[in-house]
């Protein structure tokens, strides 16, 4: 399985498993390929006794994960909602799902897709130039998935602010409102994630998975609402041109630099 991965780089550091998104070039950004990808690495892992945690990172020194490839979107309309929410739905229960600890280290921007994926870790590490934000809004989609997940972190007036403004949160306040855990050099970022799933993963395991089914099955209800949601959103702001317009615009800018 490791030879065939496109997207991913996997390594082991005893009974720690590490998967790295792998697509430097364009930040890590997600696409179907990875999405599959990661659904394929990460669902076996509670049945394999040889894996004791997982720790989730990007190759590269610019961006953990730049969110939704645009140029994979851009060509979407609005048939593609279900089948796209219904594979983000897939990874994202892979990870859900996790009875083992997961952390995430996050090596620099944390956008979109990128942020969630990193929310759904148990706990995130950065460093200082780590930047986290929920940008979709300036893609022309509503931020659905992302404000849901943003909401379990902190109130409706913080999740809507960040959503309807896109801005992007830098390290230190990323710290202090919840969504990093801690901040350490940008050297000992990987090595602090490896360090603080080997401690999670101390925690007597019938217990630790208890607590982690008890968290999922207080969000699931809103879970499951809001990929029902997301689908329909999707499929209005498609209808509505602003995707496409504002995503091409984006490609062509970047084509032009």
């Amino acid at each position: 399985m490791t030879n065939k991965l496109q997207t991913l780089v996997l390594e082991r550091r005893n009974d720690i498993l590490l998967v790295f998104l792998n697509r430097p070039k364009v930040l890590n950004a997600v696409t179907a390929t990875m999405r599959a990808e990661l659904n394929t690495v990460l669902s076996p892992v509670n049945d394999d006794p040889s894996i004791r945690a997982v720790v989730l990172t990007g190759t590269g020194d610019r961006a953990f994960c730049a969110g939704q490839d645009l140029q994979e979107a851009a060509a979407f309309d609005k048939s593609d909602a279900r089948e796209w929410m219904e594979q983000t739905r897939r990874v994202f229960t892979a990870i859900r799902n996790l009875d083992k600890p997961c952390v995430s280290a996050v090596n620099g921007v944390a956008a979109g897709a990128g942020l969630q994926l990193a929310l759904l870790c148990d706990l995130r590490v950065g460093h200082a130039l780590t930047r986290m934000g929920q940008p979709e809004i300036r893609a022309g989609l509503g931020s659905v998935l992302g404000s849901y997940l943003l909401s379990l972190y902190f109130g409706h007036a913080r999740s809507a602010e960040l959503s309807l403004t896109a801005r992007f949160v830098e390290a230190k306040e990323c710290a202090q409102i919840g969504l990093l855990n801690r901040i350490v050099d940008a050297n000992r970022l990987v090595d602090t994630a490896v360090e603080m799933a080997e401690e999670l993963a101390l925690q007597p395991p019938c217990a630790f998975r208890l607590t982690k089914r008890r968290y999922r099955q207080t969000t699931q209800a809103g879970f499951d609402d809001v990929f029902n949601a997301a689908s329909q959103y999707i499929r209005e702001a498609y209808d509505s041109g602003e995707p496409q317009v504002a995503m091409s615009s984006f490609i062509e800018r970047k084509h032009s630099e």
